[in-house]
């Protein structure tokens, strides 16, 4: 099923129910800060997985316990139901 372009007023009300994450441009973002190198690295392969399920691929960058998530859908330019459904299965594993 391809993704669906979301509106301000539809993205607006879909980041009021995902902790953690904000609109920056045309991606949502998050970052997480975990206990050390190796558990940010364990974050990164979750999300990897998670992500090549949904055949939708986010921008990781990790700097030691920190990992940043920016969330776009490139085949509509710019966010979609997909990143949506995305930020919310990483929630589950974050919190």
């Amino acid at each position: 099923m391809p993704a669906n372009k979301l509106n301000d007023a539809e993205i607006e009300e879909a980041l009021a129910g995902l902790d953690g994450w904000s609109r920056e441009g045309d991606e949502i973002v998050r970052e997480v800060q975990l206990a050390d190198f190796v558990a940010a690295m364990g974050l990164i392969t979750q999300i990897g997985i998670l992500a090549e399920r949904m055949n939708h691929h986010p921008t990781l960058t990790n700097t030691w316990n920190r990992v940043h998530i920016a969330l776009s859908t490139h085949d509509v330019g710019g966010i979609s139901d997909y990143d949506m459904r995305l930020a919310g299965e990483i929630n589950e594993r974050v919190g």
